[in-house]
């Protein structure tokens, strides 16, 4: 029987990316970017505001959620997808194609992979688990981005 819709629940699925029949986590990451696009052409203190509020809120979400789904991190949560994949852009001066594609690369390249402190974070099983490995993965994206960006504008 499917899961009553309730608003936790659609947070959760970054508002129906996250029920994408194919790689639901690379739809919430493409929200994320375009989230994160909009937020940056607003100016870096809205995207650092979006990125908090979408992991606070992400957190709170989660939680609500019925049962143990929020151990076994199903591939229909993406909200931490989305707050992860707005963490590189921090990096860019400003909305650039090559800046963007560079950004969702890395991100969804660590967030696949998952090194070290990503699969640590990823091992928790419980909220904070689902959230963090998706926040660090954004922060190793975010470190490479920012050094890229320091040798050749982006």
């Amino acid at each position: 029987m499917a899961e009553k819709l309730t608003p936790w629940r659609l947070l959760c699925a970054g508002f129906g990316a996250g029920f994408s029949p194919k790689a639901p986590g690379t739809a919430g990451s493409l929200v994320g970017l375009a989230l994160g696009a909009l937020l940056l052409s607003l100016g870096h203190l809205a995207l650092l505001f979006g990125i908090v509020l979408a992991s606070a809120l992400g957190v709170h979400a989660i939680k609500q959620l019925p049962g143990d789904t929020a151990t076994r991190d199903p591939g229909w949560i993406v909200i931490d997808e989305i707050a992860g994949q707005m963490i590189p852009l921090l990096a860019l001066y400003h909305v650039t194609p090559g800046g963007l594609a560079l950004s969702f690369a890395l991100f969804r390249l660590f967030d696949i992979l998952k090194p070290g402190p990503v699969k640590w974070a990823d091992a928790r099983h419980d909220a904070w688990g689902i959230m963090l490995d998706d926040l660090i993965a954004g922060a190793l994206a975010w470190a490479i981005v920012l050094a890229l960006h320091l040798v050749s504008p982006l």
